[in-house]
């Protein structure tokens, strides 16, 4: 079955339909989810929230794009609303914005790559991260990638150059460490 014709389904209330549409996709919002929040329970949460309004709006889906970019715009605008709210929570239990700013410079021995990748993924700036996380890990193109985000082509690829740069920044203590 083609996707217009799951969609098909699923509008006129088939549930075995809104199986196969939800299967088709949960691995990829639950991934995107993860990558972006960091965190299982969150993404979680998220990925059914995604599915949720996706259900709740899935009559207004044009095709202008496919089912995955549409579904992933709609992933990355719980994902990004879920954060905030989660941050403004965070922020209220702990006084975050009373906290000084703690920087470490000295390198750890053996530091673990996956560890400081994953901070430096998580520190990148929403949209940076957004970008990054769909283009470099999911292997979304930019145009698919404008497509979900509401955004241009050109901006997409401006907010992966800056991604990758901060990135190597974070990173450069590595640099060298694992060519050979």
């Amino acid at each position: 079955m083609t996707d217009q014709e799951i969609i098909a389904e699923v509008l006129r209330g088939d549930v075995r339909a809104e199986r196969v549409l939800y299967d088709a996709h949960v691995d990829r919002v639950y991934r995107l989810a993860y990558r972006m929040a960091g965190d299982e329970t969150l993404a979680r949460d998220f990925t059914q929230d995604t599915f949720i309004r996706a259900f709740e709006r899935l009559a207004d889906f044009r095709g202008d794009s496919s089912l995955a970019t549409w579904l992933h715009s709609i992933a990355v605008s719980v994902i990004l609303n879920g954060l905030k709210k989660v941050r403004r929570i965070h922020g209220r239990e702990i006084g975050g914005d009373e906290l000084p700013e703690v920087t470490l410079t000295a390198r750890e021995a053996e530091p673990d790559l996956k560890v400081r990748l994953r901070a430096a993924i998580d520190g990148l700036p929403d949209g940076y991260r957004t970008v990054f996380v769909m283009h470099d890990v999911e292997g979304f193109t930019h145009e698919e990638i404008a497509t979900a985000l509401g955004i241009q082509p050109g901006t997409s690829k401006a907010q992966l150059f800056r991604a990758r740069a901060k990135l190597r920044e974070k990173l450069s203590d590595f640099a060298g460490e694992w060519a050979s």
